[in-house]
């Protein structure tokens, strides 16, 4: 009996320790509320008056401006399910000139067989979207409720980058260029498929994949100085990573991982293999990251040219401190404030955090 209790405590501090994270909490950081009472801010992006536009997961697209919250009307139908939502929100690079506003979410082709991930654009003008126009719809629609992704950003040439989740369907969609799910995709900001597309010459491809072999990646960001696409996705139990994107590379999700099942079993038993990129981090324990952003301001002194990802799992802000892009050092900003969700600079050189069931929150390093 006595074996049996030691060997039940072994396991039970064996899990607890496996479980708890591993990064110091920095203590010269403290916050401001600029916006309160949001349920999931999955993303928001400043306005040219440094005005804010808010997605709500729940289907709320919101302006903050002078401290006051309007909903904006002319949303799509929001497919709502699971991790499925009204998910990302930017700009055009030209947004000044042609009000252009770009956004992603959970939409259904006739409601009875799911949803899937869709991007689109709408101009907006006088709290109201207008010119609504779908510009990618992920198919087969699908009733499960996870890895969605979805994250965007436009890079110095004006292509909009996109991710979609593999849509709970790993064995299939990762690895397969045919297949939506599992991917990062570039578009041109009308819709169309760039001339140089990887697999633009693949007659069976989905031309629009710019890389494949992802989970789920909630985190997508421009290097501040290499110009490069960053991004992080969600490993299963363990295994979440920060990747940089090269067109038509495989990231090897799910044939190689440093993750296990959610149940503790293997999935897979190499972590390397030939002409499967690694990741330049990841985490064990995972930290379910979502959100990214590099510190690219004078407001933070040393901690200039840092990498910031929300964590929400353990619920903080995680700064890497990146060195010949590798993550030297880790530390916690706003522990404990909830689940970290979405993450920008702002245009007044701050971050600002959205954190759920709190609000937005700029960053101050005391």
């Amino acid at each position: 009996m006595k074996i049996i209790n030691l060997i039940v405590t072994l396991i039970i501090t064996s899990t607890i320790s496996c479980a708890q994270d591993k990064n110091p909490k920095n203590k010269e950081n403290t916050y401001k509320i600029i916006v309160s009472d949001l349920n999931i801010p999955w993303a928001f992006t400043f306005l040219p008056d440094a005005s804010l536009l808010i997605t709500e997961k729940s289907g709320e697209l919101i302006l903050f401006k002078n401290g006051k919250k309007t909903n904006i009307t002319g949303l799509p139908e929001i497919y709502l399910r699971g991790q499925g939502g009204l998910l990302d929100v930017i700009l055009h690079p030209n947004f000044k000139d042609n009000n252009w506003v770009y956004f992603s979410y959970a939409s259904s082709d006739d409601g009875d067989s799911g949803g899937n991930t869709t991007i689109a654009r709408a101009k907006l003008k006088e709290n109201k979207l207008m010119d609504l126009k779908v510009l990618y719809k992920a198919t087969p629609d699908t009733s499960k409720g996870q890895h969605f992704g979805s994250r965007l950003a436009f890079d110095d040439a004006g292509y909009l980058y996109f991710s979609i989740g593999d849509r709970g369907n790993r064995d299939v969609n990762p690895q397969d260029i045919t297949k939506d799910g599992g991917k990062i995709y570039r578009i041109n900001d009308d819709g169309s498929i760039p001339d140089d597309n990887p697999f633009v010459n693949n007659d069976q491809a989905k031309t629009a994949i710019y890389s494949y072999g992802h989970r789920n990646p909630q985190g997508m960001t421009i290097h501040p100085k290499t110009r490069k696409i960053w991004t992080h996705e969600h490993g299963p139990k363990g295994g979440d990573e920060i990747n940089i994107i090269d067109a038509g590379k495989n990231y090897g999700w799910p044939i190689i991982s440093y993750g296990f099942n959610y149940i503790g079993t293997k999935f897979t038993d190499i972590t390397k293999k030939e002409g499967m990129e690694q990741p330049i981090h990841y985490w064990d324990p995972s930290i379910a990251p979502s959100g990214m952003a590099f510190i690219n301001s004078n407001k933070y002194g040393n901690w200039n040219g840092n990498l910031l990802v929300g964590s929400l799992k353990f619920q903080y802000l995680d700064m890497c401190t990146i060195k010949d892009n590798e993550v030297v050092k880790e530390e916690r900003l706003l522990d404990g404030l909830g689940r970290v969700r979405s993450i920008e600079q702002g245009p007044d050189g701050y971050i600002y955090v959205g954190i759920e069931n709190f609000g937005i929150v700029k960053l101050i390093k005391e």
